[in-house]
């Protein structure tokens, strides 16, 4: 049987939200089977559970954020994307978030340190078998035309893989490779894209910080650019970084759905938005989509049974 998964102890960080600038403190706890990912907001003189799930996102600027029942007026909380794309690069099914303030933290600006911090409290299998959303048939979003197109596609496939170009007209990024492939049956998410931070522009900080975003943003947890290069001393973790981080966002926004997808998806150009509207599609029609579990091993995508190597 393909078992789900949770923490063997609870583990704990510090940062700061890179919208907000909030310090921030998670304490990342297991959790039972069929409990999935819930965030729970202990700052408040109530505390607020907020399970993950595609209905449950209430924002889609700069990042993915979730309410209770979506509603925006409620306790939020924010840039969930990178925590959960390293839930899925493990295989985590089930696990509390304690979180002290209403964003996530950056922390470096990938996935790593967030797989660093599952992997050290180690993971633990679970007597319950653990159900995917296998996809039926394709689902796909597309809007703008022209140079402003973007669109995303989900299509049966026996696995889970993706794949995404960008199109960013900018010198430092078209240096780069603009369309990466990653499928989960061979690939190795820690060390293929879970390094990959994310970017933005110094032409877009003015307006952002105007706008109360990007207030935690620095050189220490983001890819910076100018109007032809990147300005971290380091430069990339990857050549093709930038399209890398893209795909770990994808991996997280689709990890919303509360279900690993078994599927192939495509994208150009997409985001939180569009990943989002993406899901809820799948999800609203019921001969798109079924759950399934593998009580045998070998019926299951190649590597789907096999835990991730510790650090």
């Amino acid at each position: 049987m393909i078992q789900q998964r949770t923490l063997k102890a609870l583990t704990r960080a510090v940062g700061v939200g890179v919208h907000s600038g909030q310090k921030v403190e998670l304490t990342l706890r297991p959790a039972p089977p069929d409990t999935g990912v819930v965030f729970r907001r202990v700052d408040l003189p109530e505390p607020v559970d907020i399970p993950v799930d595609a209905f449950a996102v209430s924002d889609t600027r700069m990042a993915s954020t979730i309410s209770p029942g979506g509603n925006p007026d409620a306790p939020k909380v924010q840039t969930i994307e990178h925590l959960m794309s390293a839930c899925a690069g493990l295989g985590l099914d089930n696990l509390i978030v304690d979180i002290t303030a209403e964003e996530v933290p950056i922390l470096d600006g990938s996935a790593a340190s967030f797989v660093f911090l599952l992997q050290s409290a180690g993971i633990q299998l679970q007597d319950a078998p653990k159900r995917f959303l296998k996809v039926l048939k394709p689902v796909e979003i597309r809007e703008g035309e022209g140079p402003s197109l973007k669109w995303a596609r989900l299509e049966p496939f026996h696995g889970y893989k993706l794949s995404f170009e960008i199109e960013f007209n900018h010198p430092a990024v078209d240096a780069t490779g603009r369309r990466v492939e990653f499928d989960f049956s061979g690939g190795q998410y820690k060390r293929d894209i879970a390094r990959a931070r994310t970017f933005g522009f110094t032409k877009d900080v003015e307006l952002m910080r105007s706008r109360g975003l990007g207030l935690g943003g620095n050189m220490d947890n983001v890819i910076v650019i100018d109007d032809v290069k990147v300005l971290n001393a380091e430069g990339l973790r990857y050549d093709d970084e930038f399209v890398k981080h893209k795909i770990l966002d994808a991996i997280g926004d689709l990890h919303i759905a509360g279900k690993p997808l078994l599927a192939s998806y495509v994208a150009y150009k997409s985001g939180h938005a569009l990943n989002n509207k993406l899901l809820r599609k799948l999800l609203a029609d019921p001969s798109a989509y079924e759950v399934v579990s593998f009580e045998r091993e070998a019926d299951a995508p190649r590597g789907f049974a096999e835990l991730a190597p510790a650090w």
